[in-house]
């Protein structure tokens, strides 16, 4: 028995059977350029159903397929991975996009290298195609890359051996002002994606690691100097079967700006609430607590800040009119604007002051609260009642006190003491004619003579216009007059500045 028994012999049609079953496309050629032989898997992916359909020969082929690189440049005469094959070159895994000459459109993706099969003399037996159809991956490629260039949400790709950019699309260029030229090729580090991140130095480890980084807030610098406020992730994805990282973005700068521009809102607010001098307070609308008060309000009411918020205006005992309190609180839980309500507020050494206040509903910081403010009319009221009363000791000799002078007395007040709803309108033939006498400074016995009624019915009609005007004195009936532009006639009649006069009998 022979010590080195020699290998058993395969002949060509037994080699043929055994790669005629693999998945790999496999195409023998003579050295004088025909095909002799190619297995199914190669047919295949040449979309043809038989040898013949290949060509025949290295020419023929060319002239059956076009074929380009990647870069859509067509390979001239020669360049044919067959060709190459023929000419003694060896070739390893060139891609090239391949389509039938007579239908440019269709178009499949073939990755090609070639092998000798020699004798035992080291001569070439066969000349080998060896081929893998790589549409479905390039295909799946060509989807991914649309799909990245299209979407709007701002990304990027980086390499993970380099960390530099291989892919940008329109979104962050649109989101950052970069141009592509500006990113692809640069690295990571280069662009500064991480260097404004709290948890920067945890991202760049993560993507030495090619792990998942996990969405977080980073400014991203941009080329004119400033920065942008974004949300970024890094997903580790594979691009050309190379391992990279897929960066997406969502852009936080509008709601920085509108962050920055609510603060800035709130602190002109603050300030101008603080500084104003006008009393004003703010309180919650679930339980009238108050949150805020101004100086003007702590000055005119006595109390110290610290006193107020906190508190309600009811356990504070802030106003002397219970009831008032409690129908102006249910008009603004009923969102009902308060406007000018006068009320009378207790100060905290006992004293009171007059004020008209106002209020209505604001949110602040998402709850609903109150702003109060307070007109403090208390020096008014006291002036008024001065005035009144001054007139009305001087009207009780009119004899010798002139019209004018009573007219000029009346115009001094602004406001009466309790305004009246009636207008003239409202007042009949002769309350007018009453109230014209009244401005006359008649007396009710004069009216009396004048109007030929008894001192009774003089009295029941000034009744009757008091309530009406809603006064309860004759020189605060001269003042409400006096505001409306109307006048005493001379001879009795009431007249209204503006030349219109009332009707007379």
């Amino acid at each position: 028995m022979s010590e080195n028994p020699e290998p058993p012999k395969i002949n060509k049609g037994s080699l043929q059977e055994l790669i005629g079953g693999l998945s790999d496309g496999i195409i023998l050629v003579e050295q004088a350029g025909r095909i002799v032989w190619a297995n199914a898997a190669a047919i295949a992916m040449h979309r043809a159903s038989s040898i013949e359909e290949l060509g025949g020969d290295a020419a023929g082929y060319r002239r059956t397929f076009t074929l380009r690189y990647r870069n859509n440049h067509p390979l001239e005469e020669g360049q044919y991975p067959m060709e190459r094959l023929l000419a003694g070159e060896t070739i390893d895994d060139v891609t090239v996009e391949v389509s039938p000459a007579a239908d440019l459109d269709l178009v499949w993706v073939h990755t090609v290298r070639t092998m000798f099969i020699t004798d035992a003399g080291d001569k070439p037996d066969a000349l080998a195609l060896i081929i893998k159809d790589e549409t479905p991956r390039f295909e799946a490629e060509e989807r991914f890359e649309r799909s990245f260039n299209a979407n709007p949400a701002p990304g990027l790709i980086c390499r993970l051996d380099d960390q530099r950019f291989i892919r940008v699309n329109e979104g962050f260029l649109e989101m950052t002002g970069f141009s592509k030229e500006d990113v692809i090729g640069r690295t990571v580090e280069a662009i500064g994606l991480f260097s404004n991140c709290e948890t920067g130095d945890d991202a760049l480890s993560k993507l030495n690691e090619g792990r998942v980084i996990r969405h977080r807030e980073a400014l991203v610098p941009l080329p004119d100097g400033g920065d942008r406020l974004v949300i970024v992730a890094g997903e580790p994805i594979s691009v050309v079967e190379e391992p990279c990282m897929l960066f997406t973005f969502a852009d936080l700068d509008a709601r920085r700006k509108a962050q920055n521009a609510l603060r800035q809102s709130e602190e002109r607010f603050s300030k101008s609430f603080r500084l104003s001098p006008a009393p004003a307070a703010i309180s919650r609308l679930d339980d009238f607590v108050f949150t805020e008060a101004n100086d003007a309000f702590l000055q005119i009411s006595g109390y110290g800040l610290t006193e107020v918020v906190g508190h309600t205006a009811g356990e504070l005992r802030l106003w002397e009119d219970i009831a008032s309190r409690r129908g102006v609180e249910q008009k603004l839980r009923d969102n009902i604007f308060v406007r000018d309500e006068p009320m009378r507020l207790k100060q905290r050494d006992g004293d009171t002051a007059d004020c008209l206040v106002s209020a209505e509903r604001v949110e602040i910081n998402d709850e609903q609260c109150i702003i109060w403010a307070f007109q403090d009319v208390t020096e008014r009221r006291r002036s008024e009642a001065q005035l009144v009363e001054a007139i009305e000791s001087v009207m009780a000799d009119t004899s010798w006190f002139s019209r004018s002078i009573v007219e000029r007395l009346a115009t001094l007040k602004q406001a009466s003491t309790t305004r009246s709803t009636a207008g003239l309108l409202e007042l009949s033939e002769r309350e007018r004619e009453i109230l014209g006498l009244i401005c006359n400074g008649q007396s009710d016995a004069e009216m009396g003579q004048t109007l030929h009624l008894s001192k009774n019915t003089i009295r029941n009609h000034i009744a009757s216009l008091y309530g009406k005007i809603g006064v309860n004195r004759r020189a605060a009936a001269v003042i409400w007059a006096r505001e409306r532009g109307f006048t005493g006639g001379t001879d009795g009649r009431s007249s209204t500045r503006g030349g219109k006069k009332a009707r007379g009998k």
